[in-house]
């Protein structure tokens, strides 16, 4: 029987045995086991007969187990070794640990012992500031009570020498100290006013300055004359008509004054009104180009005229607003505007000024922080009275409020136009702007064109008819002939008597004087009593 397929098993059951490092004793067993089993196969066969075979199959089995053991033997020793070694190094890793935190807890031992010390000096420090402290005021305590004891006998000793009490004393006190702080507030106050005026001066200066130099535009210049040119002088008669019927047919026509005298190829229209007297003017030229002056023809003329001068006044009038750049104006007062086309005032064409204190506020409100386009708005028809002040009776301002009023402007633009010349407040901000803007442009260099000499005569004209009546101290044009002020005698003159001569100026510039517009008379009488302290 071979018994080689056995001891084969027997061995792959040890090599399965030895894939377990844990399991090397019970593979010594298993191989003890085996070699047993072996001898007893090997006495069975030899009890039948193969010995020999039996012998040689024990031997190797002996050999093959011994061998076996010796392996398993090896092996776990060597697995002890490792083992003891692994063991050995997470020991020695736990020891190093170990001495770290050993050493960070004698660290961290030694820091709370330095902030133990630390902590019982600041304590001593502490009682120790605490006693000087109660001390102190200890101290203090007694050196107040002895104060208190001192002020008390020196109230009590003023008191006895001055004969007052401690309130009387102290309300006296009270009213020097009040009385000097009054005067010095007083002057703090009139030193701020003075700086703020100063720098307000500058600063108005300043945007006056900017405004006019950012924008100045050329004025036409009217007068209230036209001048008609004629070919000859045998035109005038056809003119004038048989025993006057074409002249007088043209200025019931045109409601102007035809002029017709020595001066050669010239005839003058006059009149007050612009409107007019264009329409007079255009129409003189029409009827003198076609050749026919009659009646009938002068009223055919005319009428054509009126219709092609409305239709230019209203385009004025648009151009303007366009130009300012202001919406929401009513058709009348575009109509109005247009007018003032033909309107001039001391020369200077009424509209383009108009346009120009539209412009000039505007620019001041952006400068002081106002609304820039309720200023140009203000500005542009502030002078809007002056287009029927020869239609209306009043002044100019209160014209044009009333007009402004009835087609629906703000109250600040109605306003600007009522009190752009009279005592201005500063309630009305944009008021301030546009009379600003006015006497700006009035008064630039160019603007207006009447000469020196007649701007004086007709000051002294204002002056002197008011210094005639009785009890007239003096008189001053002022506002470029617009009012005047009239200072009487308070000795000689009551308050009755005042008012009469008022009226009777007033009157007596209607009578002798040609004006347009209006002119202010303005009657101050009062009484000043002066005394001389030596």
């Amino acid at each position: 029987m071979n018994l080689f397929p056995l001891v084969q098993v027997a061995g792959g059951g040890l090599l399965v045995a030895q894939s377990d490092g844990m399991s090397q004793i019970i593979a010594v067993v298993i191989g003890l086991a085996v070699g047993a089993g072996g001898v007893l196969l090997v006495n069975a066969l030899l009890s039948r007969g193969l010995k020999t075979q039996g012998q040689a199959i024990l031997d190797k089995a002996q050999t093959d187990a011994q061998n076996i053991v010796r392996a398993a033997e090896l092996e776990a020793k060597e697995k002890e070794l490792q083992q003891k070694q692994k063991m050995e190094q997470e020991a020695s890793s736990l020891r190093d640990q170990l001495r770290k935190r050993e050493n960070a807890l004698d660290r961290r031992e030694e820091t709370l012992q330095q902030t133990a010390d630390d902590f019982r000096k600041q304590e001593k420090m502490v009682e120790a500031n605490q006693r000087r402290l109660s001390d102190k005021l200890q101290e203090a305590t007694r050196r107040s009570e002895e104060m208190k004891k001192l002020v008390s006998e020196q109230t009590q000793h003023l008191q006895k020498i001055s004969g007052m009490s401690r309130e009387e004393a102290s309300q006296r006190l009270l009213k020097l100290l009040e009385s000097e702080l009054e005067q010095d507030i007083g002057n703090q106050i009139l030193k701020h006013e003075r700086k703020v005026n100063e720098i307000a001066e500058q600063q108005a200066q300043g945007i006056i300055l900017t405004a006019m130099q950012r924008y100045a535009s050329a004025h036409t210049a009217d007068n209230t004359t036209s001048t008609v040119d004629i070919p000859n002088d045998d035109m005038k008669g056809r003119i004038i008509g048989r025993e006057g019927r074409n002249i007088r047919a043209f200025e019931k026509a045109t409601g102007v004054d035809v002029i017709i005298d020595d001066t050669p190829g010239v005839v003058i229209v006059s009149g007050f009104d612009p409107v007019r007297r264009e329409v007079a003017r255009q129409s003189l030229d029409k009827l003198i180009a076609d050749g026919r002056i009659h009646p009938s023809r002068i009223e055919e003329v005319v009428a054509e005229t009126q219709k092609e001068i409305e239709k230019f006044i209203r385009k004025k009038g648009q151009e303007a607003v366009e130009e300012v750049n202001i919406g929401g104006v009513h058709d009348k007062i575009v109509y109005m505007l247009g007018r003032l086309h033909f309107r001039t005032s001391f020369s200077q064409n009424v509209l383009r000024h108009s346009v120009e204190v539209a412009f000039l506020s505007g620019l001041m409100a952006e400068m002081t922080g106002l609304n820039a386009d309720t200023a140009r708005r203000a500005g542009l028809l502030h002078d809007i009275g002056k287009a029927a002040d020869h239609e209306l009776e009043g002044g100019h301002p209160k014209i044009g409020a009333d007009l402004l009023k009835r087609h629906g402007e703000n109250e600040i633009v109605v306003h600007a136009a009522l009190g752009h010349h009279d005592q201005l407040t500063t309630d009305y901000p944009y008021t301030l702007l546009v009379a600003t803007s006015d006497a700006c442009s009035a008064s630039r260099p160019g603007a207006r064109r009447e000469s020196l000499e007649r701007y004086i005569k007709r000051m002294e004209e204002l002056e002197s008819i008011a210094k005639h009546f009785d009890g007239v101290e003096q008189a001053f044009a002022i506002q470029a002939g617009r009012e005047l002020r009239v200072i009487v005698s308070a000795r000689d003159t009551d308050d009755a008597k005042a008012a009469k001569v008022c009226r009777e100026i007033a009157k007596a510039f209607e009578q002798q004087l040609t004006y347009p517009g209006e002119i202010k008379v303005t009657v101050v009488r009062e009484s000043r009593f002066v005394e001389v302290a030596r």
